[in-house]
């Protein structure tokens, strides 16, 4: 049956073999992910080795640099920073803190809270990658379950 179906060439919406599902992009090729590293350079220096094959570090001089989707990262992270961000880039875009190894949790606390949604201290680059992986692992499941939302455009 499958055989069967494949071999079909009309093309009709809603038909087990039809490739015109009503969700835009299904089909198209999923983009590699991206960070945004914004904050000090050298304490994320070695994180690219750490990242999957396909990932991509990028430096926007500010906020206003940063494209929907990708995963922003601030290097020597503050409140205000986190808040800026919140505030400017959609609700989608996942925000990662880098803290300092002995920051005080007073920071920690503040940066979560400003809605950072991840706050990782010290910066070792293979936690800082897994953290990374899962948060992007986040963004797509989100996407999936939030279908009502706006997707968005490339």
């Amino acid at each position: 049956m499958l055989v069967q179906l494949n071999r079909n060439e009309t093309n009709r919406t809603f038909a087990p073999n039809s490739t015109a599902v009503p969700l835009p992009d299904l089909n198209s090729q999923r983009r590699s992910p991206v960070v945004a590293v914004l904050g000090q350079r050298g304490r994320v220096a070695a994180l690219g080795a750490h990242l999957p094959a396909g990932w991509q570090l990028r430096y926007p001089g500010d906020l206003e640099g940063v494209h929907p989707d990708e995963i922003v990262l601030f290097s020597g992270a503050t409140e205000a920073d986190v808040l800026g961000a919140r505030a400017l880039l959609p609700r989608r875009t996942r925000v990662v803190a880098l803290l300092d190894e002995d920051a005080p949790a007073e920071l920690v606390a503040a940066v979560l809270t400003a809605g950072a949604d991840v706050c990782v201290r010290g910066g070792m680059p293979a936690i800082l990658a897994s953290h990374l992986v899962a948060c992007r692992r986040r963004q797509l499941a989100e996407r999936w379950n939030n279908l009502r939302d706006p997707l968005p455009t490339f």
